[in-house]
């Protein structure tokens, strides 16, 4: 029975986000971590962000069960039920934004409420079904989490921050879309309005490169603003720049599902790699634009 309170919170999605986050404390700490303060940063990042994936598998039930991937849900079985999971949301929910609010800080808080209202309201609710910009809006839910980690320390909103949410948010473009891709069949049925289902997959194939390059762009920025140094410069555009290879050759591919397949999991080691970087490559800007 735990496991499936488990497999209701999406641990995939935590992982991720758990890295994400991960990624944005260790850029603004320039390698002196606070132990305890990363400890709460994560833990109550990681209840907000399981609360709100179990608030989505309540959402959508009906287009769980026509997908083969999410067949087998608890709420699509009818294992847990609604008012169950939406409790348990509830608690996670509580007891996320606390931790942030009472032992992090009001920035933290203020990003986790932004993020999960966005993925629950304007995502969830919303635009998946509705529009193939669908993808853009959750991209600013999955860019919260590093902004939360960036300002768990900080204490405010500056450039810093700003590069590593527009960062992090070119970056699920690219990756969702390969997801979409590669479960084509999956989202088809479902009748979800995704780019490579709405369009072609050629088009996306196209967008996705353009947003490739808009994260190298915007990372790199990181280094020019001073946020990282020159290790981190080697690292990120190597890693970018195979990426954009993946990218080319997809125009190519006899099956485009394989290929999504191998783009989606590069784009996962490829943040996964950036994120845990900067405990060693951040740096201390010599004069940070500030904006709130």
């Amino acid at each position: 029975m735990l496991k499936k309170y488990l497999f209701l919170t999406k641990p995939g999605i935590l992982f991720g986000n758990f890295v994400t986050t991960l990624g944005g404390y260790f850029v603004a700490t320039q390698g002196f971590v606070d132990f305890l303060l990363l400890l709460l940063t994560l833990l109550g990042t990681t209840l907000v962000v399981a609360s709100g994936c179990v608030v989505n598998n309540v959402i959508d039930q009906d287009i769980d069960q026509k997908m083969q991937r999410t067949q087998n849900r608890a709420l699509v079985q009818k294992t847990i039920s609604v008012p169950v999971a939406l409790a348990f949301a509830l608690v996670l929910g509580v007891i996320g934004f606390g931790i942030l609010w009472f032992w992090v800080n009001a920035y933290a808080f203020l990003f986790a409420v932004i993020g999960f209202v966005v993925y629950v309201g304007f995502y969830s609710l919303w635009t998946k079904r509705t529009t193939i910009h669908q993808t853009i809006v959750g991209s600013i839910s999955g860019a919260s989490p590093p902004v939360i980690g960036y300002t768990a320390v900080v204490g405010q909103f500056d450039m810093g921050a700003l590069l590593i949410f527009l960062g992090y948010a070119f970056w699920q473009m690219p990756h969702s879309w390969a997801i979409a891709i590669y479960r084509f069949d999956d989202y088809k049925n479902a009748n979800i309005p995704i780019l490579p289902v709405a369009r072609s997959i050629y088009r996306t194939k196209i967008e996705s490169f353009i947003y490739v390059v808009l994260f190298t762009l915007t990372m790199n920025a990181l280094f020019i603003y001073g946020y990282a140094n020159w290790i981190y410069v080697i690292i990120l555009n190597a890693l970018c720049i195979y990426w954009l290879y993946l990218g080319v050759i997809g125009f190519k591919a006899e099956n485009d599902q394989l290929w999504a397949k191998r783009y989606f999991l590069f784009s996962v080691l490829l943040i996964t790699i950036i994120s845990i970087s900067f405990s060693f490559t951040s740096t201390l800007p010599a004069n940070p634009i500030v904006f709130f």
